[in-house]
């Protein structure tokens, strides 16, 4: 008997999109015409490194201008391909009407392993990508806004930002071109941890409703429960560390590429920051201090937990691994980390999933906050913030008048007056904006999974909201 036959990232995507398609009330024509990407560019380029010159391949997919700009980041690896950026672009469609971000769907990508490189040889390969897809309208800010992905960060969206404005100099919303940049750019305070701060807040929501996390076989709260994290990127790192330090979960299991590190006590966690430290230092999990080193990292995927967070490479849970994996709770923190045929085995064994049009939102949402400041050309608060403060401080200072005169022994404490007295800056209304639009999103999904018979999981519902969005947006432009 042979093994079974995976679909590729692409044909996933799809079959996820035709289950939920089926339970809409759309024409054939426009159910395709939400499904297909509608243009990928691959651009091959070549640049002179130590005197020989090296040819890349990158890539540009768009997949659905329902509104524009579209958006989506580039991603930089040797597995980059046309069909793993038309299915991210896909999800970057759905993943934007889902938390109604009014952008289209997009994704880029460089087949490359940005380690091989020094930092100069990075940039001259980054802006020449850049050249090629700025020359053809494929980064502008009302057209196509990039941002970073798997081996990108801050610093290669400086480079392009830099490009882009070298080729614009007129273009007053130039900042805008790209999302994630350093703050000294155009930036935003909050960007950098916004996924993992956003799956964090995904799964507050969760444990606000018993009756979901009952579903999940689980009970209380977020706190104390046991989570194995694979990836200590900056989506994995972020999460993890919010989730133990702010949430009081233990994280018991942290899986990175030369295996995996598991907490030596029940009782007690991994530090967070000892690991991510260790990993910058070595490149590797193994030694980190606080656990016991397991080189078969994947399948610590199947070790048990309470909450597992795939938080890397699409794929990871596949039709091989799926009727093994134990924790009762999956967050979908990276791109399409289970397969479609993962999905049907993981919800036939009554596994609750967070999805990744969800669960990984938190990116697309400050990125679209960072787009806004940069159209705008203000910081969130700068006009609000001491005219905030100034009426709290008329309010304190009545409290104070009336506690005074009826002569009570005990007034406001000095703590609660500092706390009040500050009005919110950039960075905690942008985790306040954050955190409303995950509840919200939240809220409208399980609306649907618990008040529809035939939308059977959060990720059925996910798509069934998003289709509906696109489809809206389609009609009203007269198709």
């Amino acid at each position: 008997m042979g093994l079974p036959v995976e679909p590729s990232f692409r044909q996933s995507v799809d079959l996820i999109f035709s289950r939920a398609a089926q339970l809409i009330d759309l024409s054939p024509g426009l159910k395709e015409k939400i499904r297909v990407c509608n243009a990928t560019y691959t651009v091959r380029f070549g640049v002179r490194l130590d005197g020989e010159i090296c040819t890349f391949t990158g890539y540009r997919a768009i997949h659905s201008e329902h509104m524009e700009p579209v958006k989506g980041g580039i991603r930089y690896a040797l597995a980059v391909n046309q069909d793993e950026v038309e299915a991210l672009a896909a999800l970057m469609s759905y993943k934007c009407a889902l938390v109604e971000v009014p952008f289209g769907g997009s994704k880029g990508g460089l087949r490359i392993d940005p380690r091989k490189y020094a930092e100069h040889q990075l940039e001259q390969i980054t802006r020449r990508f850049a050249y090629e897809l700025i020359k053809r309208d494929l980064i502008n800010p009302s057209q196509n806004v990039p941002a970073p992905d798997m081996g990108t960060s801050e610093r290669e969206m400086a480079w392009i930002a830099d490009q882009y404005r070298r080729m614009h100099t007129t273009d007053i919303h130039a900042e805008a071109c790209v999302t994630g940049k350093p703050l000294h750019m155009g930036g935003i305070h909050g960007r950098t941890e916004a996924t993992g701060r956003g799956i964090f807040y995904a799964l507050q929501e969760f444990f606000r409703h018993p009756e979901d996390v009952a579903r999940a076989g689980l009970d209380g709260g977020l706190a104390g429960k046991r989570i194995i994290v694979q990836g200590l990127g900056n989506v994995g790192y972020h999460a993890a560390k919010f989730l133990s330090e702010e949430g009081g979960a233990r994280i018991i299991g942290i899986i990175e590429r030369d295996g995996a590190i598991l907490a030596e006590g029940e009782r007690e966690g991994l530090d967070v920051e000892a690991v991510a430290a260790h990993l910058r230092e070595t490149g590797g999990v193994k030694g980190a201090p606080g656990g016991r080193f397991v080189r078969d990292g994947l399948a610590t995927l199947e070790a048990e937990c309470d909450i597992l967070i795939p938080a890397a490479i699409e794929g990871v849970i596949n039709l091989t691994n799926a009727d093994r994996i134990r924790a009762p709770l999956i967050v979908e923190a990276a791109n399409g980390p289970i397969t479609a045929g993962a999905d049907e085995i993981l919800r036939s064994r009554g596994k609750v999933i967070i999805p990744d049009l969800f669960a990984n939102a938190g990116g697309v949402i400050v990125s679209y906050f960072e787009w806004v400041k940069n159209l705008s050309r203000i910081r969130f608060g700068r006009l609000q913030r001491r005219q905030e403060e100034a009426r709290h401080a008329l309010l304190v200072a009545e409290l104070q008048r009336i506690i005074s005169e009826a002569g009570l022994a005990t007034g406001l404490s000095d703590d609660f007056v500092r706390r009040y007295l500050k009005g919110a800056d950039e960075l905690e209304l942008v985790r306040s904006g954050l955190d409303d639009t995950m509840r919200g999103t939240y809220q409208a999904m399980r609306d649907l999974w618990h008040g529809r018979g035939d939308v059977p999981d959060l990720r059925m519902a996910a798509y069934i909201i998003a289709i509906e969005r696109i489809a809206l947006s389609y009609r009203s432009k007269g198709l």
